[in-house]
């Protein structure tokens, strides 16, 4: 028997990296499910035109995630606004692409302080405010990048890996709250995180798509939410052989090049901006053009 799908009118919706790609797609998609959306975002211009665009239920509101009392503070005004927590949205995270034996030092630290920490801090701000009430639900972003290693995005792959256990493991410690968790593990993603990545064998999807899946995922509340869906399946399938024949998979749909044959004149906008970032989000630097997973 199909499970009943869960109105989401109403309920209260924070999300961090907000601003535009994966976020602002997925606050489109919850305004139009009658929820009240605070986006967090490092870049709070930006926010605010956002916010604008999507109408009166959405707030703007300023967030670095890698600042536990800013985050505190994005979450409190959330609250003071438009009402008790239902949902967090751990959407901000940066993804360098470079060799891993030449990553500096810097972007190392950067992408576990936004990709690792800032989901930590949210997860525990969020349960905070939700325990007293038995419910509410956390929303992770992770990556497919997070099920398999990946070349030239080691650390990022490693910080999605973070994010898949630490989903998993919070999970199991909530299980009599009424607080859930939902771990995302999209494929490439049109958006500017992924600009100048080749793609001729591996189809990307839309933030549009991964904001559909959240939304369902919300409404009939699952743990793992693959995007597309069938890669889930294909995962499972994969996982049963052996490691070599995993690679050959791998080798034939170009995974070992995915991130290691990229354009990086296209990527200096986007790699440029990463360098400087604290807490803002996946998709916050222009122009918006792919984000992966």
């Amino acid at each position: 028997m199909a499970k009943q799908r869960r109105s989401l009118s109403g309920k209260v919706v924070a999300i961090t990296g907000g601003a535009r790609g994966i976020g602002k797609a997925t606050a489109s998609a919850l305004v139009g499910k009658g929820c009240r959306v605070a986006i967090g975002d490092l870049d709070l211009e930006l926010a605010e035109r956002t916010a604008a665009e999507l109408g009166d239920s959405t707030i703007a509101l300023q967030l670095d995630v890698t600042d536990r009392a800013s985050f505190a503070a994005f979450l409190d005004e959330t609250e003071r606004r438009l009402g008790p927590l239902d949902v967090l949205v751990n959407n901000a995270g940066i993804m360098p692409v470079t060799p891993f034996a030449e990553e500096s030092d810097d972007s190392i630290r950067r992408q576990l302080e936004i990709n690792v920490y800032g989901v930590i801090a949210g997860m525990q701000l969020a349960i905070e405010r939700m325990r007293p009430r038995n419910s509410g639900h956390i929303v992770n972003l992770a990556s497919q990048a997070g099920k398999g290693g990946i070349a030239g995005i080691a650390t990022y792959s490693g910080s999605k890996h973070a994010v898949v256990g630490l989903s998993e493991a919070v999970r199991m410690e909530l299980r009599e709250t009424g607080i859930e968790i939902a771990c995302v593990m999209p494929t490439v993603v049109n958006t500017e995180l992924t600009s100048g990545v080749g793609q001729k064998k591996i189809k990307a999807v839309e933030a549009s798509d991964v904001a559909a899946e959240i939304v369902d995922a919300l409404e009939v509340p699952r743990f793992d939410v693959w995007v597309p869906r069938s890669n889930g399946v294909l995962f499972k399938v994969v996982q049963t052989l052996p490691r070599r024949a995993r690679e050959a998979i791998g080798r034939f749909f170009g995974v070992h090049k995915l991130m290691t044959e990229v354009d990086h004149g296209t990527r200096r906008a986007y790699e440029e901006r990463a360098s400087r970032s604290k807490g803002d989000a996946e998709e916050s630097a222009e122009p918006e053009k792919q984000h992966a997973a």
